[in-house]
């Protein structure tokens, strides 16, 4: 069996411990995400991800070079709201690689040269993204639904503000972002390192004592934009529809998660019996929520054949409002409850994957676990669902891409 434990301090370790495993993952997980970037620095979080983990730590030269040579896994993600940069190693090299981990993301070096590879590293992300009508989309839609708020620009910034990012406003971004952020570090694995602590890390204090000082003020989420209607390309095209849903960390959010589920791509939900089954509108959709700091964004992603996109929307509408009306099936709720409870239990049985789920849900639960988010499902009830439904129902909007010139 695992222990899940939570250690309090500058640095918060969340643990799941368990002896069985035969690797263990590092994960630290930082507040500042893209969202904190400043006007006119779209994608400043994310390129200082990329230097992290690619800039010379320790006597190695780079974190993830380190990592992959003793037979591991590195890697880092930047988000809205929050940085992760993972490891996943040999537990005989936990130690050492948590260490390394510390130093790469609190006390990096700044060389221009890496900056400069890892710029043109981002121009192909950002190149390859806009190749893909369904990154796009997304991209669309939530700029639609945060009109003008940072919650509504690229994750990945834009070449414009990139080719501008010097070693100076990447070493800006650090000090006065990422280290004033709260911080916590997520251990999945046989045994705890001792390194997990920052001070056994070599962490000095005054870099400790900076973390989670400040929270970068964003201005309130203006109402979105009112609907318009879809501009439909004469070709295959991504529809990204949804609303605006809860903050991350309130009650309700396990409501919306039961909802996606309710009108997914499992055979057994509502909207792939109305929209696959019975209408052969689409093959392939998805649907996700997703909490931020005081708001959050509900979504259905399909692919949409021409001459079929209205008819698309109007079945999930459709989906929505039986649900908002009369709530869900009995059958369809207690299957719904169980498939997100699955997704709980599947992240957490798998180590890296349980990782990056702990750093996601972890911050900001004193008290939380993942067997208390599987209780929080299970107490989710068919009015719970029937307000969700309502709420996505009535803020109801979609973006398509490519769209019609």
């Amino acid at each position: 069996m695992h222990q899940f434990t939570r250690l309090d301090g500058p640095v918060p370790v969340v643990s799941l411990i368990d002896e069985r495993l035969s690797t263990t993952t590092i994960c630290l997980a930082s507040r500042y995400g893209a969202q904190q970037d400043p006007a006119g620095q779209c994608g400043l979080a994310h390129v200082l991800e990329h230097v992290v983990m690619s800039s010379p730590v320790g006597g190695v030269p780079s974190l993830s070079e380190h990592v992959e040579r003793l037979g591991g896994h590195a890697n880092a993600e930047t988000g809205l709201d929050r940085m992760l940069f993972y490891a996943q190693v040999h537990p005989d090299d936990a130690e050492d690689v948590t260490g390394l981990l510390y130093q790469a993301a609190l006390q990096p070096r700044w060389d221009e040269d890496v900056l400069e590879r890892e710029k043109r590293a981002v121009f192909q992300e950002l190149a390859a993204a806009a190749a893909d009508p369904s990154d796009v989309v997304q991209d669309a839609f939530l700029a639609h639904l945060f009109p003008g708020h940072p919650l509504g620009h690229p994750v990945g910034g834009t070449r414009t503000d990139v080719e501008r990012f010097s070693t100076t406003s990447v070493a800006a971004a650090h000090r006065e972002r990422l280290l004033t952020a709260s911080l916590s570090v997520i251990v999945v694995g046989p045994g705890l390192p001792r390194t997990a602590n920052p001070l056994a890390a070599g962490m000095d204090l005054q870099t400790l004592t900076a973390i989670g000082t400040t929270a970068a003020a964003l201005p309130p989420s203006p109402p979105p934009g009112p609907p318009e209607a879809v501009r439909w390309p004469a070709e295959f095209a991504w529809v990204c529809a949804g609303a605006r849903s809860v903050p991350d960390h309130d009650p309700r959010r396990p409501h919306f998660n039961v909802l996606a589920q309710l009108l997914g791509a499992s055979p057994s939900s509502l909207l792939y019996r109305r929209l696959r089954g019975e209408a052969g509108l689409a093959y392939t959709f998805q649907s996700w929520n997703r909490g931020y700091a005081d708001t959050g964004a509900w979504r259905v992603l399909a692919g949409v054949e021409p001459g079929n996109g209205d008819a698309v929307l109007d079945v999930i509408r459709a989906a929505l409002d039986e649900i908002a009306r009369h709530g869900p099936d009995p059958d369809d709720l207690a299957s719904a409850r169980r498939q997100e409870q699955m997704r709980v239990l599947t992240a957490v049985d798998s180590p890296l994957d349980c990782a990056r789920y702990l750093a996601l849900r972890s911050s900001g639960f004193a008290s939380w676990s993942p067997t208390d988010e599987v209780a929080y499902i299970e107490a989710v009830n068919a009015d719970d669902v029937r307000k969700a439904a309502t709420r996505i129902r009535d803020g109801f909007r979609a973006v398509a891409s490519p769209a019609a010139p």
